[in-house]
């Protein structure tokens, strides 16, 4: 499909048990483009009962799903990576519109990383090892890891597409059925998974999707005692009811949660690289990310010149249409995100703050129903809360230090933990600074990389378990270790 044909019918209805259904109490949600508030469909809300029916179709998959071979699941994950990349001009489109994304992002980035994810976990099907332990004379102990069940996982708004594909990826490679609830904002390119899963052949009832709010069909989904796991990437404060809601049965979470990351930027950085890549890493997907650089940390040398010339970036970065090739920055997901961030300028100002650019509306008729933010700079202190809680919008912290230790102190300050990252070409430096921030992941020179290969999640209030690698296929099994008496020995204490 080219970017121009129309688009088909989007999907609106739950999937759940290999069928497109309404929900049980007829509700729907109403899903708009936050480019111009258009309505572009209402969709089936699930409630708890629409839930508990595609936990019992998930259980029904399970055994088959789980006994199939390795290999074969790996198969079929490998053929659905090859649909979604023949249907990229469709899921690009659809994301922009559901989500605000630029479609050049879309197309470049989100699609791309999402066929990466399920080719990466397709092949590692069939690679997930067991071990043997040395144990006492006459015994072999041999370690092997199941499948742990019925995953529930609970999508995000910020990266629907990119994120179903990390959670669905290892947990169906390593044998688990699913039930997917994404965001009731940003539904549609999780729907158009479930069809062209349908259509590689996936059996039905292995994947399940409800459509529904949060405080619903996710509780449901969180608390249900047949759900072995709930995987969730979202707020801090959700992640905390989640875990609440999973003592029920005290199944296994995961949580990938908020982050407040650190930007730092040494006297003898590549400048220009470092203004490149703080913007990306600020910038990108309208600052609506996780692992958004947030607090940009100056060395007070070069804080000016860098100021300078990272305010002119941002004022040049061209925010319109989503489905304009031209657009680097489009709307934020919704209206109420919007006054949200908006409303931490004034937050900023009242403590202090200094609004280098910024930190309103766009202007002209072209933005005027759309979710717009300017691409926003502020320089503040590092105890405002401007710099220790997550805005999660085009909205950059500026902070500047003299010492390295002051640095650190700044970086580590928050609660936070998922990313971090810093600009030196001093290697001596940059891996003692690896080593002492608090984040689960360190970037050197760089900024949010990410890869189906690498481990990917933060410690602190910022979550705990990992996505991506070994490491997420060992999220998604269970250790079940296993004694043989190889020689038949009856224990010394009961011969006779």
């Amino acid at each position: 499909m080219a970017l121009n044909d129309p688009l088909p019918t989007i999907q609106s209805k739950l999937f759940i048990g290999g069928q497109w259904c309404d929900g049980v109490e007829g509700g729907t949600i109403a899903v708009e483009n936050p480019y111009n508030g258009e309505k572009l469909t209402d969709i089936a809300e699930a409630t708890a009962a629409d839930v508990d029916k595609a936990v019992v179709a998930a259980q029904r998959a399970l055994p088959g799903w789980r006994a199939l071979a390795a290999h074969e699941r790996g198969r079929l994950l490998l053929k659905l990576a090859d649909a979604i990349e023949a249907d990229a001009a469709n899921l690009a489109r659809l994301e922009a519109m559901d989500t605000g994304h630029p479609i050049r992002d879309c197309l470049s980035l989100d699609v791309p990383r999402t066929v990466l994810c399920f080719r990466y976990f397709g092949g590692m099907a069939d690679k997930l090892e067991g071990s043997v332990i040395p144990v006492d004379a006459g015994f072999l102990n041999y370690v092997e890891r199941e499948p742990i069940g019925v995953v529930g996982a609970i999508v995000p708004w910020n990266f629907p597409l990119m994120f179903t594909s990390w959670k669905m990826g290892p947990a169906l490679a390593a044998g688990n059925t699913v039930v997917i609830k994404p965001s009731e904002i940003t539904p549609l390119s999780t729907l158009r998974i479930g069809e062209l899963m349908q259509q590689v052949g996936i059996p039905n009832g292995v994947v399940n999707i409800v459509t529904g709010y949060g405080h619903t069909a996710g509780q449901r989904i969180a608390e249900h005692p047949d759900i072995g796991k709930v995987a969730f990437t979202g707020s801090t404060a959700t992640g905390r009811r989640i875990v609440q809601a999973s003592a029920s049965n005290l199944k296994k979470v995961q949580l990938e949660l908020g982050g407040k990351g650190p930007n730092i930027v040494f006297q003898d950085a590549n400048i220009a690289a470092a203004i490149g890549g703080s913007a990306f890493a600020i910038f990108h997907n309208q600052g609506q990310a996780c692992i958004a650089g947030s607090r940009l940390i100056l060395h007070e040398a070069i804080a000016e010149e860098f100021l300078e010339k990272f305010a002119a970036l941002a004022r040049s970065i061209k925010i319109g249409d989503p489905l304009d090739p031209e657009t680097e920055m489009g709307p934020l997901t919704s209206r109420l995100h919007q006054e949200r961030v908006l409303s931490f300028v004034e937050i900023a100002k009242e403590q202090g703050g200094e609004v280098l650019t910024g930190g309103k509306r766009p202007e002209g008729d072209e933005f005027a129903a759309g979710c717009f933010v300017e691409p926003t700079i502020v320089r503040a202190k590092p105890d405002h809360r401007v710099a220790q809680e997550e805005v999660f919008g085009p909205f950059v912290t500026v902070l500047t230090f003299q010492t390295d230790e002051e640095a650190l102190e700044i970086a580590n300050g928050t609660d936070y933990g998922l990313g971090a990252g810093l600009w030196t070409q001093d290697i001596t430096r940059a891996h003692r600074f690896a080593k002492r921030l608090h984040a689960g992941m360190v970037w050197i020179n760089c900024y949010k990389r990410v890869h189906p290969g690498s481990p990917f999640g933060g410690v602190g209030q910022s979550g705990y378990g990992r996505e991506m690698g070994f490491e997420a296929m060992r999220e998604y099994t269970v250790t079940k270790s296993v004694w043989v008496n190889v020689d038949a020995q009856i224990p010394p204490f009961y011969k006779r």
